[in-house]
Formats: C-alpha cells, structure tokens, sequence
C-alpha cells in the first residue's frame, strides 16, 4: 500500500510536540496507532514501524517524547545515555503527549476516531500500558513490545485498563525475566482483562528492532 508521510507539531502544556505521522496515501477513512519510541529517541527505525504499520492500512502517529530535552536520538551503543533520557521523564506530562497525539487523531478526516490503538517498544510499551489505564475512552487496544512488565505489581493502574493488550517477550531478555512476565500475566488475569502474551524462544531484548545485534528474525512474527 502506497502511504504519505507528514510532520507535525502538536501543542501541549509543556510547549510544541513533534511527531512522524504516516498515512495510506489513498482516501477513505483507517485506524490509528500510536508508536511509542524506545529509550533510544525519535529515530529512522521507530518511524519506519510507524510507516510499516501504515502500509497495512493505518493511520500512525509517533511523538518525540524528548523534545523537552532538544530531541536527541541516542546511539544504540549508548545504553546509559538512552536510560538517562527516559528517567528524565515525567509520567504526567508523557500521558498529556499521548492525550495530544489522541487528540489530533481523532480530528483528522482519514481516521476512524473510534478505532484508536497504541503500541511501543521497551520504554514505549511501558507508556502503552500507563496510557491504556489513563485514556480508557479513547484507546481501544493495546500491543506492548518488551516493556510493561515492571507494572506487574500496580495493581491500582492495570486495573483501570478497558482495551484488549497484546504483550510480546523475549525468553532470553536480559532486562526482564520470565518471572516477572508472569507476574503480570497472573495480575492481568487475576483482574479479568483481556491479555494475550507471546514469549518468543532464544529472542533477548530489543529483538524486534533489525538495526541492532538483539535483532531477531523471529519476534516480528508477532507483529503481524
């Protein structure tokens, strides 16, 4: 599918937010998804997802979230400097983005307004599921890419998650254990929501992301 890519600035109490919007170049009316980055920063990579979800007949939105901090793209190479940024961030102000980011969606003539979704990668899946439980009337599904699994024990936000969340894991990731993925399960779960997770065998952290070495040909699978 042939798609248009656009960026935009959207406004919010903290000042102007940039974002790489991606959109089915033909008319008519598409879902939406909100991309949101990983540690690394707004780069090539998470806009590419963005335009590849497009391609599968979406509208996408991804937002800077660092613009606060002049928009740094960090290297993968990088780790600290990546975790240094994202512990930098506030919750409240990372939750108006994504208000923002609704927002302007549901004003754009090509979206369906009812059929807004959020994805993220490492931090990003994190923001999606805080951003599930804090804008319950607007996002209706949610798929989270290793990340999230530290909010196993908040019992009180995933509680106030409404839409369908698709959790996708690694086996071998590093950075967050089996039994952690399982806790969250069990709370999920436990609280009646609709959850689905997929632990993929031998993938380590990042293993979605074909720029760097964690890369692994397996993980998108579950993208599709």
């Amino acid at each position: 599918m042939e798609i248009a890519t656009e960026s935009v600035a959207l406004a919010t109490a903290d000042g102007r937010i940039p974002c790489h919007l991606a959109r089915p170049a033909a008319g008519g009316q598409y879902p939406a998804v909100i991309v949101v980055m990983e540690a690394f920063g707004l780069n090539g990579h998470i806009k590419a997802v963005a335009e590849r979800i497009a391609r599968e007949g979406y509208v996408t939105l991804a937002p800077d979230l660092y613009a606060r901090f002049g928009s740094p793209v960090v290297s993968y190479e990088d780790a600290p400097k990546a975790i240094e940024y994202m512990k930098k961030l506030d919750d409240a102000k990372v939750m108006a983005e994504v208000g923002a980011c609704v927002e302007h969606l549901k004003g754009r003539p090509e979206v369906r307004a009812a059929l807004i979704g959020i994805t993220g990668f490492c931090m990003g899946g994190a923001v999606a599921f805080k951003s599930a439980a804090h804008h319950t009337a607007d996002l209706k599904a949610v798929v989270a890419f290793y990340g999230g699994a530290s909010l196993a024990g908040d019992s009180a936000l995933l509680a106030r998650i409404t839409a369908p969340v698709l959790a996708l894991w690694g086996e071998k990731d590093q950075l967050i254990p089996l039994d952690l993925i399982k806790r969250i399960e069990e709370t999920m779960r436990r609280l009646g929501k609709t959850y689905e997770s997929k632990v993929y065998a031998g993938a380590g952290h990042g293993s979605f992301c074909d720029e760097r070495g964690s890369y692994n040909p397996r993980a998108p699978g579950g993208f599709a």
